[in-house]
């Protein structure tokens, strides 16, 4: 990863934009589509969109595996949406529904759910099962950035 400039893929067009860290609490817009590159709310990704923003991003991607029949992923949704507005723009915050996404589930041997998965430049830096609040998933992730 350059500190000079970051490759971030837009959660609207999925085009990847170049920016500087600094300029990352600017409200940065899509060259592309002219849309915000950060919403304050997760995105919700699928097996096409996710090695974007997994992969080909610099920005750490905090990714929520859940399904809709899971009682603690339905209570945790609320906390982990709340914590993408505290987040962002230090990392990106994502949602995968292991029910329709089956093959990212496999790949990345989700278990039980929730599970958290802190993801930078394709490497998974730390994962995290069971359903957290807001505080606790904020602070989590500060610990896994700070220990990668």
């Amino acid at each position: 990863m350059n500190a000079a400039s970051w490759l971030l893929a837009c959660p609207g067009c999925g085009a990847m934009n170049r920016l500087s860290p600094e300029r990352l609490g600017e409200s940065p817009r899509c060259g592309r589509c002219h849309q915000a590159l950060f919403q304050g709310r997760p995105l919700a990704l699928t097996t096409g969109d996710f090695d974007r923003h997994a992969l080909r991003s610099d920005l750490p991607l905090l990714v929520d595996f859940w399904a809709s029949w899971c009682g603690p992923c339905l209570a945790m949704a609320p906390q982990f949406e709340a914590a993408a507005a505290v987040l962002e723009p230090r990392l990106r915050l994502a949602k995968v529904d292991t029910e329709a996404e089956t093959a990212l589930a496999a790949r990345y041997g989700i278990r039980s759910i929730p599970t958290l998965v802190l993801i930078r430049s394709g490497r998974e830096l730390d994962r995290h099962s069971g359903a957290l609040s807001r505080d606790q998933i904020v602070a989590w992730a500060g610990r896994a950035l700070a220990g990668a």
